[in-house]
């Protein structure tokens, strides 16, 4: 666990945490019938140097993309609010840990709970028992009377990017990198798609789960398999850069995910799916110590927390210029997730005239026509 602010910085190990959370067991965490009915300490005002932000993180914070991201929100979170204290966990796994990770975080109290990937129950059941501590969970679906959830709504710049792959592919396959077959990855990989056939109907995409958001290894090998299959541009929801360095070895394109990757590979770089949390965590502290801080569902937008990075310098002006039209009508309010769309086994998902909102996307667990690997 890491520590910081204006009381200092310590240092201490996962498993000495894990071993004060286990060791303490339920005791660290008044029972619910033990809290009195007033109101929740965080509907209350907080000064600054009385305040504990956490934050879990699903990988280490060197990881080059997702934890990457969120740690440079809690940098944010520090330079806004240099009084406050953070404590930050790496790598917190998903299964009992992550719950007594996250119940060591209240016992050292901290009054607001980020966790920056989906833990479900692992962080539900801590904050049922917490009802003073607000939780927001990254990727989550719960909303309770003190855990709200947060996500970027990624598939429109991803839509984008499918436009500029249906422009500068060559063989009409698109190859995709995905952790598991879970909605984010589904919602990421029918958005690329459906812009890419947007342009282009026969293009279709294959993609290869891995079992791991942070496994450059394996990662390696999926996108050496989709190159072997005759994909000639990559692109993926994934923690790190490594399919980008094949792209380079084998004369590929490629887009990206999390953050800006350019320097890793310009000859074969397109764009990326570029994540920005620092203005988001950064209203909720505020909303905390105001004591105005309300659990909720909420989505960072196209140019509010989500967005394409800059085109690479090998993408051609008149591909740019396309996607960016996209771009516009997005930023003005369209939506391109309009039927009749079919899933990959034929059936009709969204009828003529019909447009998906954003929750819906969100939701996804079906793969549009034209995806294979993905079920």
């Amino acid at each position: 666990m890491t520590v910081s602010g204006s009381r200092g910085r310590l240092l201490t190990t996962r498993r000495e945490m894990l071993g004060l959370a286990g060791g303490a067991g339920s005791s660290l965490l008044l029972p619910r019938h033990a809290r009195a009915q007033a109101q929740p300490a965080w509907r209350r005002p907080l000064a600054e140097s009385d305040a504990i932000v956490a934050f879990g993180h699903t990988g280490p914070i060197t990881d080059g993309g997702w934890s990457m991201v969120h740690d440079r929100g809690v940098q944010a979170v520090r330079r806004a609010f240099p009084k406050l204290r953070t404590i930050y966990v790496e790598s917190v796994p998903y299964s009992a840990d992550a719950t007594r990770l996250f119940r060591q975080f209240v016992a050292e109290g901290a009054q607001m709970v980020m966790a920056t990937s989906e833990y479900g129950d692992f962080i539900k059941d801590v904050s049922d028992r917490a009802p003073d501590v607000a939780f927001m969970e990254c990727d989550g679906t719960n909303v309770t009377g003190n855990l709200g959830w947060y996500y970027v709504a990624h598939w429109y710049a991803s839509y984008i990017i499918g436009i500029a792959a249906a422009l500068m592919t060559r063989t009409n396959k698109i190859g995709f990198l995905g952790a598991f077959p879970i909605p984010s990855v589904y919602a990421s990989a029918n958005a690329t798609l459906l812009g890419a056939q947007s342009v282009n109907p026969a293009i279709t995409l294959q993609s290869i789960t891995i079992n791991a958001w942070f496994d450059p290894q394996a990662a390696t090998q999926a996108a050496t398999a989709l190159a072997d299959n005759g994909c000639d541009f990559l692109c993926g929801i994934m923690d790190e850069p490594a399919y980008l360095r094949v792209a380079i070895q084998r004369g590929l394109k490629a887009a990206m995910w999390n953050t800006g990757m350019l320097d890793y590979g310009p000859q074969a770089y397109v764009s990326s799916v570029c994540l920005d949390f620092n203005d988001y965590y950064i209203s909720q502290v505020r909303n905390l110590l105001a004591g105005t801080w309300q659990p909720e569902g909420h989505f960072l937008t196209l140019g509010h927390g989500v967005d394409r990075d800059a085109w690479g310098p090998t993408v051609p002006p008149d591909v740019a210029a396309r996607a960016d039209d996209m771009r516009t009508r997005m930023l003005a309010g369209h939506n391109p997730f309009v039927g009749p769309i079919h899933d990959n086994h034929g059936r009709l998902r969204v009828p003529a005239g019909t447009a998906l909102s954003d929750l819906e996307i969100y939701h996804s667990d079906w793969a549009v026509a034209g995806v294979s690997g993905l079920e």
